[in-house]
């Protein structure tokens, strides 16, 4: 199914599939005389919770984006996620605000497996990005969220395009439900940023924790206080460094499982995450969890890493068959965490 927004005819889509149905539904939501629309967060660090959101303030998260990209009417986009959360619903919006042809695709791990033609702008998981490795170069802009973007799934990237000549242009997203999906972008291809770049308008800082606050006053008039650690460049420039709520404290240390996870990810593509079990002497031990079969050269290759401090390596590595993700492909620490505390 294809939706011209530059000449929307509603009557005229006909659904094929469920998701299909589902965006059809969403639309005549975003075009009723609600003031708001419901969005479902996606639970990865609580519990999933449902809230309505201004329609006049998706716009605005819609239009920082598309001038960021450079995007513009008549240009090609295409939706892969659920609709259910924020990042499905504002492909959508983009797509509205700019007047775009906006292609639907069912949210899938192959999302671009049948397609042929040139895409302007799309957004997809890590996940599905690592599954449609040749077909990224059709996209000229690409956004990433949901997830972090891994060392690995970079290389793979860069690899991958590097064979082609294309104008591609891929970045990380940095966002939050409450934040209409992301307020900042991260290159990740051509070029290989460090930083996440706010859009305008935005002004970001530290709270007393060493966490970031976002003042966004086109998407929300109050302040918003995140429990993310970051290292502050400039005005509006910031690195991610882990969640606050996610610090392991083993032996008087703190730890931050996400870095421990970026660094091993250059070595191992296997989906790895970084836990603090109760342990009576250091109060919480250290342990890597691996997705995948048992390996002795996946131990190899943990035993080779070189991490900055030596309470970073890991006491323990667990294998296990499947790790937790909530609906939309998150790691859902949470649940993992309990399934140790209930073994």
């Amino acid at each position: 199914m294809v939706i011209d927004f530059n000449n929307l005819e509603i009557n005229n889509l006909h659904s094929q599939t469920e998701f299909e149905k589902k965006v059809i539904f969403f639309l005549e939501e975003w075009l009723s005389d609600s003031e708001k629309v419901k969005v479902q967060t996606s639970g990865s660090t609580g519990t999933p919770k449902v809230f309505g959101i201004e329609k006049k303030r998706m716009l605005n998260s819609a239009r920082l984006t598309c001038n960021f990209l450079g995007l513009k009417q008549d240009d090609t986009s295409l939706i892969c996620l659920p609709v259910e959360y924020i990042s499905g619903k504002m492909m959508m919006v983009r797509s509205f605000e700019r007047k775009m042809k906006l292609i639907v695709k069912d949210p899938s791990l192959e999302p671009l497996k049948d397609l042929d033609e040139k895409v302007d702008f799309c957004a997809m998981t890590p996940l599905q990005v690592e599954n449609s490795l040749d077909k990224i170069h059709l996209i000229k802009n690409l956004i990433i969220g949901g997830a972090a973007v891994s060392e690995s799934l970079k290389k793979k990237i860069t690899k991958t395009l590097n064979k082609v000549y294309n104008s591609t242009k891929i970045y990380e997203t940095y966002g939050m439900s409450e934040t209409l999906s992301h307020i900042a972008l991260k290159e990740v291809f051509p070029k290989t940023d460090d930083y996440f770049t706010v859009f305008e308008n935005v002004s970001v800082s530290k709270d007393e924790r060493g966490c970031l606050q976002i003042f966004a006053p086109d998407l929300n008039p109050e302040i918003l206080y995140t429990n993310d650690l970051v290292e502050i460049n400039s005005d509006n420039q910031f690195r991610f460094l882990g969640r606050i709520d996610n610090v392991i404290n083993s032996g008087g240390a703190k730890i931050f499982p996400e870095a421990l996870e970026s660094l091993v990810k250059k070595e191992i593509s296997n989906e790895i995450v970084f836990l603090g079990l109760k342990d009576e002497s250091l109060g919480q031990k250290l342990i890597a969890v691996i997705e995948g079969k048992k390996s002795d050269d996946l131990i190899k290759k943990m035993t080779e890493i070189q991490f900055e401090k030596s309470f970073h390596r890991p006491k323990e590595i667990i294998f296990v068959d499947e790790i937790p993700r909530t609906p939309n492909g998150k790691v859902n620490r949470l649940q993992l965490a309990e399934n140790f505390r209930n073994i």
